[in-house]
């Protein structure tokens, strides 16, 4: 038996007994301890750091919903749970769950006032021109592809990122008054401690778990269930090596330290199955401001390789997995501004020749590129990326330059998306996809509703929206 699964003694002895124990006060763990404990539920969430927040306290804090919330009203902007579920099914990999989608797009206006009730405050006006979390502390944005290229066409276009209300990043924010929510709600918090194994019987039933604080143990029961939201595995070198080796290459890893898999760990330990276990988002904020989007991103052999408008964790993925990291942006005097994150100009020259030989690009090929590119680009085309045409000019104006794209000198930013196996009501599933009693999980420690092709918030909507369902679940046995 893993040491991280015990089987209880009999007579057994516990040295507290509760109703359900979540383990993880991120955002998933503090949803899902006010549900539970709105249920009635005994309920006590413990934190391995000193205090609640977690990954999502590092984040912008923007919470991807939509379908026709209040601050979308309010910014006078039509959307539906449809238009959302649509754009959702066809940018975020490719199965994702198609169950889970629609129930969250169709509880997505709920939520958003569930967060209000919390105490989160989203002002009601709208920002035009980032992705992810604004500057200001407007309350709308951006946060995915939905007005880019191929999504535009497949459903209607509507900002979904919903940011607290301050400027620059949300998260701390967002945790400042979820966890002041979980202080005023019956549920008790324990911080410094660390659940190090599952007691689970000869059944397959999980009956609680193995507590360590300061080097002391204690054995907690959890009647309902255990409630894992422990997060990601970005900080696990190991499982990185084994699920998604390219995440080394990235400069940053989005995480706290507890990002580190072990409550996936447990998971997997009990019987669980896991999915998506190599998917991560990667971000490439390449195109903050947006003016540079009218640049052209290129590859190790002087080609396009995507529709520079789209997304940025959409250029993340593609640049690093489709083309390993080794892009450039080349952009001309005109368009040219200092990106926000990235420093370094690769190369510059007065002709497309000049800069493909200090890129070592293959011989005409960057100039074969920019000459098909500037043809239509005078006309507001882009017949090969489908650019939308206020990102479409011929960079002709030299000086040229291609800003250092590459893993070496960008900023890639990344986390795991993989994660236990879980129904819409938060059981984890064994490898027959049949629920292990008395184990739930939400968050980052299970595979949520992105696999592939992330939109800022996604993480903290579907950890928030499943966490409570998982406290439900758990509440209610």
């Amino acid at each position: 038996m893993s040491s991280l699964i015990r089987e209880p003694s009999n007579p057994m002895h516990w040295d507290e007994e509760v109703d359900v124990l979540v383990v993880g006060l991120g955002a998933a763990g503090a949803a899902a301890g006010l549900e539970a404990s709105a249920q009635g539920a005994n309920t006590l969430i413990l934190e391995r750091a000193s205090g609640g927040g977690g990954t999502s306290a590092m984040s912008g804090g923007v919470i991807y919903l939509g379908g026709g919330t209040a601050l979308q009203k309010a910014c006078g902007f039509d959307d539906s749970p449809e238009e959302m579920f649509k754009y959702l099914m066809a940018s975020t990999g490719d199965a994702p769950d198609e169950t889970k989608m629609r129930m969250y797009c169709e509880g997505s206006v709920a939520h958003f006032d569930w967060l209000c009730s919390q105490g989160v405050p989203f002002k009601p006006t709208y920002y035009h021109g980032t992705s992810g979390e604004p500057p200001t502390d407007d309350g709308l944005v951006w946060s995915g592809a939905e007005q880019a290229h191929p999504f535009k066409d497949l459903a209607r276009p509507a900002p979904r990122g919903h940011v607290p209300q301050v400027e620059h990043q949300g998260g701390p924010l967002l945790m400042q008054k979820l966890c002041h929510a979980v202080s005023q709600s019956p549920a008790r918090v324990g911080t410094d401690q660390r659940c190090i194994a599952l007691y689970q019987s000869s059944e397959g039933e999980v009956l609680g778990a193995a507590v360590e604080s300061f080097g002391k143990e204690r054995r907690i029961r959890a009647h309902g269930g255990v409630v894992v939201t422990t997060g990601g595995f970005v900080l696990n070198d190991k499982m990185l090596s084994q699920h998604a080796p390219l995440a080394h290459q990235c400069s940053m890893r989005v995480a706290a330290n507890g990002d580190d898999g072990s409550g996936i760990r447990l998971g997997m330990a009990a019987g669980a199955a896991t999915l998506n276990m190599n998917s991560i988002s990667v971000s490439l904020p390449i195109t903050q401001p947006w003016g540079l989007k009218r640049g052209l991103l290129v590859n190790a052999q002087g080609q396009r390789f995507i529709n520079e408008d789209t997304y940025y964790g959409r250029l993340g993925e593609a640049a690093l997995l489709k083309q390993k990291g080794q892009v450039w942006l080349i952009v001309d005097n005109e368009i040219f501004e200092k990106p926000e994150y990235i420093e370094e100009i690769a190369a510059t020259g007065d002709d497309f020749s000049s800069l493909a030989q200090e890129l070592r690009l293959p011989p005409g090929s960057l100039e074969a590129t920019l000459e098909y590119y500037n043809e239509h680009a005078e006309k507001g085309l882009d017949p090969v990326f489908h650019k939308r045409s206020e990102y479409v000019s011929p960079l002709k104006n030299p000086p040229f330059g291609a800003i250092d794209c590459t893993t070496d000198k960008a900023l890639y930013a990344v986390f795991t998306l993989g994660g236990l196996h879980t129904d819409t009501e938060g059981h984890v599933l064994d490898p027959e996809g049949e629920p292990i009693p008395g184990l739930f999980a939400a968050g980052r420690s299970t595979s949520g509703l992105a696999i592939d092709g992330y939109s800022s918030g996604l993480s903290l909507g579907d950890g928030t929206f499943f966490g409570r369902r998982a406290g439900r679940s758990a509440a209610k046995r």
